[in-house]
């Protein structure tokens, strides 16, 4: 992939803090095979002494926090830590629940290959649902983790049996244009491709507080490929 531009990512800046609207298919950090391009690697390129303050999944786009210095990431490290960071995402989902500020609350674990499962020995975890919009066989999801598990949005939504499209690790198919529109057609010899090439979550907005007590809320518009599918959803339902 074409790596961006850090300063066209960037939706938020002072002196202690920096919040980028993440793409998709960026880790945060390194993963285990080092070596790959990653968030906190471009954005030292500019800043010799940042910090990434928490991390989201690779294939989860949206608003991601850095520390500019010390002092400014040991302050929202105790926000994450004490949950006082307000987090909110959106997932496009299989089936039409309707949920209003429902609470899931079950532990997750983490299991070997980077994966996780919900464990009644885990760590506690606990997300709000509340459905936006439902079309069809899909429905747009809100979702606000109090806690920052593994994989804790994805499990959970997988455990209200609405799986996020294309996270084929917990539940989730992929989603195929064809399934919409009956005159769908492919050109001779072609494979029809998946709509969106991940798991439909978005990291839309993250409050927390400043080194001099002021609140900081920011929102990262949607990515293309799941702007477009939401419109898609909309238009075919």
């Amino acid at each position: 992939m074409k790596l961006p531009n850090f300063s066209d990512l960037v939706i938020f800046e002072n002196d202690d803090y920096l919040v980028v609207n993440k793409p998709p298919f960026l880790a945060t950090l390194d993963e285990r095979v080092g070596g790959a391009p990653n968030m906190l690697r471009l954005a030292r390129q500019h800043y010799d002494d940042i910090q990434a303050a928490h991390r989201i999944d690779r294939e989860t786009s949206g608003a991601l926090a850095f520390a500019k210095n010390p002092e400014a990431y040991r302050h929202l490290a105790m926000q994450f830590e004490n949950r006082e960071v307000k987090k909110q995402y959106h997932a496009v989902v299989w089936g039409t629940p309707q949920l209003n500020h429902q609470l899931v609350d079950r532990s997750i674990e983490s299991t070997t290959r980077g994966k996780a499962r919900l464990a009644y020995k885990g760590k506690a975890a606990e997300t709000y649902f509340t459905t936006l919009e439902t079309f069809t066989r899909h429905a747009l999801i809100q979702c606000e983790p109090i806690t920052g598990r593994m994989h804790q949005i994805r499990l959970h939504l997988m455990y209200l049996q609405a799986p996020i499209v294309g996270d084929k690790d917990y539940g989730g198919e992929d989603f195929f244009l064809s399934s919409l529109k009956k005159k769908f057609n492919m050109k001779a010899g072609e494979e029809e491709q998946p709509f969106i090439k991940r798991f439909a979550l978005h990291a839309l907005r993250l409050q927390f507080t400043g080194l001099q007590g002021e609140e900081i809320s920011v929102e990262a518009p949607y990515p293309k490929d799941f702007r477009v599918l939401v419109e898609a959803l909309r238009q075919n339902q």
